[in-house]
């Protein structure tokens, strides 16, 4: 398994589509969005990046979580909570996943001494006629 390399500043702004970004804060906002991934899963798998990118990225463009906004003759709508350094439910989730936790799994009941052998009493059969008993008796 490899291991986890945190994205830098200039992947946040690759991943963002910006020319430039401020590299102190986004070194600060990448190092945040590995803490609180590091709050689901430990260590972080080497796919995290892109949750950590994801996370990292919601708080650069809107860290106050403006959900609207009206500029002159300019406004911007949001989806409410679409800013800040959060983890969504999606997040967890891939992060879960990326760890191989979280998904369907299958238990097996059967002990591990158990043969395929019958466990009722062998070499009891009815006979012609007879009529069967629930139970122990025959």
């Amino acid at each position: 398994m490899m291991v986890f390399v945190p994205p830098t500043a200039e992947d946040l702004g690759l991943y963002l589509g910006l020319g430039e970004v401020q590299g102190e804060r986004a070194d600060l906002l990448i190092e945040q969005a590995v803490a609180l991934a590091e709050s689901v899963v430990k260590p972080l798998p080497d796919q995290a990046t892109a949750v950590v990118l994801s996370v990292a990225g919601r708080a650069y463009v809107n860290p106050q979580q403006v959900t609207y906004e009206t500029i002159g003759p300019q406004s911007v709508q949001r989806p409410a909570g679409s800013g800040g350094l959060y983890l969504t439910k999606a997040d967890k989730a891939a992060l879960k996943s990326l760890a191989g936790r979280g998904g369907a799994f299958t238990v097996d009941p059967t002990p591990e001494d158990a043969t395929p052998s019958p466990t009722w009493p062998v070499g009891t059969s009815l006979l012609p006629g007879e009529a069967y008993e629930p139970g122990w008796g025959h």
